[in-house]
């Protein structure tokens, strides 16, 4: 491992980063009032014990109160952040990792009607599609009280004893001043790139002034924007020469692309199905031209392109940020010779697209990640074994086991089917989603690691499980599709299911409804339209897939926007007939009493998930507890003691879509929680 190029210190400036793995500056929406308090420094402490060499917190740490975040980021603009954030530096400092920060001032990139309702400043009036403000074009004014804003910021930070600062130039208020398609400013802040990037560059020598010439100072920015009229690659390289020439900054950290919507987003961070590194090459020509510190990430998701990255020298620094967030200790693994038990990250960007409708990041199947407080990384032992069977190797199952494992128990599977997956497999099978597996593939290799013994096509039946002599049982069986809808003509429509899956193809005429809004009514439509068919997505709600993100949406609606497929919200399917060799479909809504109608030869629906959960009725007068969980006592942490039926009964559990229709995430999470109290 000595000679791994990952491990290799690198030195900038008078900092010495002991090896090349970074976190890049990144929100996860844990701050509390604006302050990165308990659980934001757990989330950044647990990667630095496992040895991280950079963590940059704060994607987007708001300067100023005119910049307004859209979710709940660090607020750098109080003072009283000041000794949060030098809680969490001497935290990861003790560690041996260095820690970092990313100011910014958002500009158009926020909403008028956050915060304190103060209006959007850019360097023009248009308009950000994303999040939809028509900003004030700044005035000279505001140009001067800006300046002032990143500097006081930059001067908290320092003073908070954080080893650098990075300032954010994609997106947000200094991409605006440098892109010509967002300055209409006229001299000297406004026309060639040099007066584009003066606003820059006073901010730098403002921040300078404050903070001296030791104190770390880095951008992170875009070097083309890949838009029409905008920045260019020619541009990017220029800009780079220049901020190395300036003398002000340390390190450049290099995107390509724009973030003003949610497919540039989505290109700028790929997700899952799209390509891996996609613009390293393109960093490392700017660090090769330049020859300046040249930091880098997106989709680095496993060590062998990290290790590329370093080893051919086309970088610096490496980010592995949504990497880690699957699993924290990367570092510690590499170190220790495990690279194979690392968890993957998928790229399923449950994570990031959370953060973008204002919930906090949470890994689609690593629960402890954003709930460091409470939930554990490192299972304990149990203080007695016991013996644990779990129904169902599904992702609930399956983490179930793994967990139980971990603690030391005696675990057997019974699982249905000749595979493992559940509802996952099923989602495999469309390529561009197949990474998903990984969510079972890693579970199934520390299940054998662990001795935790799967018996594949076992209908599970309540003297099996007898058989067993279980002190606990873990009932994880999932769902099937509700087959009951619509209420006229269930019988002559199919479900998402059976398109996925094959069973049954796509017709020449199909109207697919979608009643839940969430991956399996995209997925079949993805899978219809290829076909060439004539299809119409049709949903009761005001927008289609209101399940699906921001950033997970943007493959679907590449694939989907085509002359052959149509969208119809807020329209819902009454019932279904055979007519001729037709289908005819009734449509109403729930806004008026209409009665339209389709001819149709195929009506696909999606209405969610029903819990496939027989057994565990059938084994409740078998348990000690009926079935019944202790919320208080599962949130909180403690052992589930609840004793409903007199006698020596097993305890008795159920999981994930075995209890309601949920996501694999909230499946994870159940079982996590659950089981590393047992």
């Amino acid at each position: 491992m000595a000679n791994d190029p990952l491990l290799h210190p690198y030195r900038l400036k008078h900092l010495t980063l002991k090896n090349r793995l970074m976190l890049t500056s990144h929100e996860p929406a844990y701050p509390e009032d604006g302050l990165p308090k308990a659980l934001y420094r757990a989330y950044h402490v647990e990667r630095a014990r496992a040895g991280l060499g950079l963590t940059m917190t704060a994607g987007s740490a708001a300067v100023a109160k005119d910049s307004p975040p859209v979710f709940n980021n660090i607020l750098a603009y109080k003072d009283e952040v000041v000794p949060w954030i030098s809680e969490l530096t001497d935290a990861c400092h003790e560690h041996g990792t260095a820690v970092m920060i990313q100011l910014t001032h958002l500009g158009r990139r926020t909403r008028w009607d956050k915060g304190d309702w103060l209006p959007a400043v850019s360097a023009s009036h248009r308009r950000e599609a994303s999040h939809r403000a028509f900003p004030k074009q700044v005035e000279d004014w505001d140009i001067e009280r800006l300046i002032r804003d990143y500097a006081d910021a930059a001067e908290r930070m320092h003073a908070a004893g954080l080893d650098g600062i990075e300032l954010q130039a994609y997106g947000h208020l200094m991409d605006q001043f440098w892109s010509p398609l967002t300055n209409t400013l006229e001299e000297p802040y406004g026309g060639d790139l040099d007066n584009r990037l003066r606003f820059t560059f006073d901010v730098l020598r403002a921040i300078r002034q404050r903070v001296g010439e030791e104190f770390i100072v880095g951008v992170r920015y875009t070097g083309d924007e890949m838009l029409p009229g905008g920045l260019t690659a020619s541009d990017g390289m220029a800009i780079s020469q220049r901020l190395k020439d300036s003398g002000l900054v340390d390190f450049l950290n290099v995107v390509r692309g724009h973030i003003d919507t949610d497919p540039g987003l989505t290109d700028v961070i790929p997700i899952q199905g799209m390509p891996s590194a996609p613009h390293l090459d393109f960093a490392g020509e700017i660090r090769r031209q330049v020859d300046f510190p040249t930091f880098h990430g997106a989709k680095i998701q496993d060590v062998a392109t990290a290790r590329h990255a370093i080893a051919s020298g086309k970088v610096d620094m490496i980010g592995m940020t949504r990497a880690h967030m699957a699993d924290p200790h990367i570092v510690r693994k590499i170190v220790e010779g495990r690279e194979e038990e690392i968890r993957p990250c998928v790229g399923a960007n449950y994570c990031l697209d959370r953060i973008y409708q204002g919930g906090a990041a949470y890994c689609i199947h690593n629960a402890a990640t954003g709930r460091e407080t409470t939930m554990p990384h490192t299972i304990s032992k149990a203080a007695q074994k016991r013996r644990i069977v779990v129904i169902g190797a599904g992702p609930a199952g399956l983490e179930a086991a793994r967990v139980a494992g971990e603690r030391g128990h005696e675990v057997v599977v019974l699982e249905a089917a000749s595979d493992a997956g559940g509802q996952v497999r099923l989602t495999a099978q469309s390529e561009r989603r197949r990474e998903m597996m990984g969510i079972i593939d890693w579970r199934l290799e520390r299940c054998e690691a662990l001795g935790v013994e799967i018996r594949y096509n076992v209908w599970a039946e309540v003297e099996d499980v007898l058989q067993e002599n279980p002190d606990v049982v873990i009932v994880a069986t999932g769902g099937y599709p509700m087959e009951d809808q619509p209420t006229v003509g269930s019988d002559l429509v199919v479900n998402t299911w059976d398109i996925l899956s094959g069973h049954v193809p796509p017709g020449k005429r199909v109207l697919l409804f979608d009643d839940a809004g969430d991956h399996a009514a995209m997925q079949a439509a993805e899978v219809i339209a290829a076909t060439e068919a004539e299809l119409e997505i049709m949903t009761p709600d005001r927008t289609f897939s209101a399940e699906i993100m921001a950033m997970n949406l943007v493959p679907y609606m590449r694939s989907l926007q085509r002359p052959n497929v149509t969208f119809t919200p807020t329209y819902r399917l009454k019932s279904v007939q055979r007519d001729g060799s037709e289908l005819l479909a009734r449509i109403t809504s729930d806004y008026l009493d209409l009665d339209h109608e389709r001819r149709i030869d195929q009506v696909v629906v999606n209405y969610g998930i029903t819990p496939m959960a027989d057994i565990y009725f059938e084994l409740k007068p078998h348990s000690s507890n009926g079935g019944e969980v202790n919320y208080e006592d599962l949130i909180v942490g403690r052992p589930q003691a609840v004793i409903r039926n007199s006698g020596d009964g097993f305890q008795l559990f159920r999981i994930g879509d075995a209890v309601e229709s949920r996501n694999t995430h909230a499946a994870i999470y159940d079982a996590l929680r659950l089981v590393k109290d047992l």
